[in-house]
């Protein structure tokens, strides 16, 4: 399907009475999910059954796991990312604070338990200028380094191939791949897709209305396309490497993330709401999660 031609593929309600849901991950069987302003991580089969399966105080960000199934869950007020064992408690797994100058956001965990954290790099919702930031790696036994930096509001992430991240440049309307190096570091930092020109502005506002597409919360299929969450257009569209849009379904909210799951993996889970700032979000409970069957099923990671 090529641009400018909408799925009118039925786009279903699996959750709602949420605060502002992001960061989805499917994993053994259910959907993990962060509601942000109810400090909670819950999961769900994807037909309505649902559990809180971690609290977290300083708000819940991204998600991911390690190889020994553990779940590693952002804590982005205190810059932190916690480890949940099997019983369910929760304990310090790494301590960004002296490595990130804002909030932390979204992370991918690659097959070895690396995990690579984007942040919001200047007060999004205090109304700052546009500041870019870095991304961190956090090695299995804590050790923080950072390991790319110029990023315009680095964001949902994936892992193609084992060894290529590709992270949303939200404010910059781009997908960027780095090659990750056998000792974790990041290379040879390219273009994966853009979407029209970067806006040239340090005013939020200003560049929400140039962006064509902002890109937030990504996954990827088995054809080496990826799903990407456009946060400004109500919609998730399907990309390919150059930048062509293969698919697009329109949401009719907007939509902030976006993950693969069900069990033949070709459930696309979309994490919605009105908006996104945290005064018009955290008093209400109008975010859902949604979800549209696709073609082609989930692969790579997360």
């Amino acid at each position: 399907m090529g641009q400018g031609a909408p799925s009118t593929r039925e786009v279903t309600v699996v959750l709602d009475g949420y605060s502002f849901l992001e960061c989805p991950r499917w994993h053994d069987g259910r959907l993990w999910v962060s509601d942000f302003y109810t400090n909670q991580v819950v999961s769900t089969d994807g037909r309505g059954h649902v559990e809180v399966v971690a609290e977290v105080p300083r708000q819940p960000g991204g998600i991911g796991f390690l190889p020994d199934g553990r779940a590693l869950i952002v804590s982005m007020r205190d810059h932190r990312i916690l480890v949940r064992d099997e019983s369910g408690s929760l304990a310090e797994h790494a301590d960004l604070s002296g490595a990130v100058p804002g909030l932390l956001n979204d992370m991918v965990v690659d097959d070895r338990g690396r995990a690579f954290v984007g942040n919001f790099g200047f007060d999004l919702m205090g109304g700052a200028p546009l500041r870019h930031t870095t991304i961190t790696r956090v090695d299995v036994d804590g050790t923080v380094a950072t390991v790319a930096d110029d990023l315009c509001f680095p964001n949902g992430m994936v892992i193609l191939g084992g060894n290529v991240l590709v992270v949303a440049e939200t404010f910059a309307g781009r997908l960027t791949a780095f090659d990750i190096a056998e000792d974790g570091g990041l290379g040879n930092r390219r273009v994966w897709a853009q979407f029209g020109e970067p806006p040239q502005t340090e005013d939020v506002g200003e560049a929400v209305e140039l962006l064509q597409v902002g890109p937030d919360g990504i996954c990827a299929d088995a054809e080496g396309a990826i799903w990407v969450a456009d946060a400004l257009h109500a919609r998730v569209i399907r990309v390919q490497e150059g930048g062509e849009i293969l698919d697009e379904i329109p949401t009719g909210l907007a939509v902030f993330a976006c993950m693969l799951g069900g069990d033949d993996g070709c459930t696309l889970f979309l994490c919605t709401a009105p908006s996104f700032p945290e005064h018009e979000r955290r008093p209400v409970r109008e975010a859902q999660l949604m979800a549209v069957r696709v073609d082609v099923p989930h692969a790579e990671l997360p």
